[in-house]
């Protein structure tokens, strides 16, 4: 499937130094269409939804703020940090608006599986289905975060 020029403009914003020093796409040399296609094709096959996987990223983050960057338990089980960093960041999908740099450390503490996200990714999961590229410091497999935040298709 040939990649639109909106996508590939997209694309341009997500390489390194542009909107991060890292940029999102880490080692993927995919275009944007084929790794936004893969993530959805993996979320479809967990019976979840993007915006379920986002909801319950957000109510894990919201719980977790209140430790003010200590960790603290959140139920059932889950060990929560939220760390604020000064600044806010744009979407490189154009939407309007700001996201606060900061990012959520999940420790799941009955399976001992860990996994960290932004602020700026809780967003882009929900809106644009984007997990970020491979190799990507923040790249999240949708099958793991599921399994780590015991995300279930009835949610």
């Amino acid at each position: 499937m040939k990649q639109s020029p909106e996508l590939e403009a997209i694309q341009q914003k997500l390489l390194p130094g542009v909107i991060t020093a890292e940029g999102f796409l880490g080692t993927d040399a995919r275009p944007l269409s084929e790794i936004i296609a893969a993530d959805d094709a993996a979320v479809a096959r967990l019976g979840l939804t993007h915006e379920a996987i986002a909801r319950k990223m957000r109510e894990i983050h919201d719980a977790g703020a209140r430790g003010l960057g200590e960790f603290v338990e959140v139920e059932p089980h889950f060990e929560v940090r939220v760390d604020s960093v000064r600044g806010k960041l744009p979407c490189p999908f154009g939407d309007r608006g700001l996201e606060q740099k900061g990012f959520t450390v999940v420790r799941n503490t009955k399976s001992g599986r860990e996994v960290t996200y932004t602020d700026l990714i809780i967003h882009m999961i929900d809106a644009h289905g984007f997990y970020e590229g491979r190799g990507s410091r923040f790249r999240l497999e949708p099958a793991d975060l599921a399994a780590v935040l015991e995300i279930e298709a009835s949610e």
